[in-house]
């Protein structure tokens, strides 16, 4: 099968570059696949956890934050907030942040006071959801 150049960079890091198979991206108006030779475009990603396969029936998920993916001439470069595999999750930070998020939700806010605290709240969710799906440990 074909392959096409992918490279996911985070706010603070390049966190992949190389060749990839298939790219499942989480947007808001659900997941959206992206194959060799797709259409050129541009897509907003949302909060969620995409999915790499870099080998055939090898996938690797990654929690990400927002951002876009473009892709032009056969390679796709995803700009996102934060990515992270789930072995560099701290899960009791994760959860540390998803508490403060809740308390600071039943707590009188401004609009944008309240939008940063569901996208905290929706970050820490996130961390939590893959840490839970990659390590049995998780209480």
């Amino acid at each position: 099968m074909d392959t096409f150049g992918l490279k996911v960079i985070a706010s603070d890091r390049v966190f992949y570059e190389g060749r990839c198979r298939k790219l499942i991206i989480p947007a808001p108006d659900g997941q959206k696949g992206i194959l060799p030779n797709h259409e050129n475009m541009v897509i907003a990603v949302a909060v969620g956890i995409a999915r790499m396969e870099l080998t055939e029936g090898e996938w690797t998920e990654v929690a990400v934050g927002t951002g876009f993916a473009e892709i032009v001439n056969n390679r796709v470069t995803l700009l996102v907030d934060t990515a992270e595999r789930p072995e560099e999750i701290d899960i009791r930070r994760a959860q540390e942040q998803r508490e403060r998020a809740e308390e600071q939700m039943r707590q009188k806010q401004s609009i944008q006071e309240y939008y940063h605290t569901q996208a905290s709240l929706a970050r820490a969710m996130n961390r939590l959801r893959l840490a839970r799906d990659k390590r049995w440990d998780f209480k």
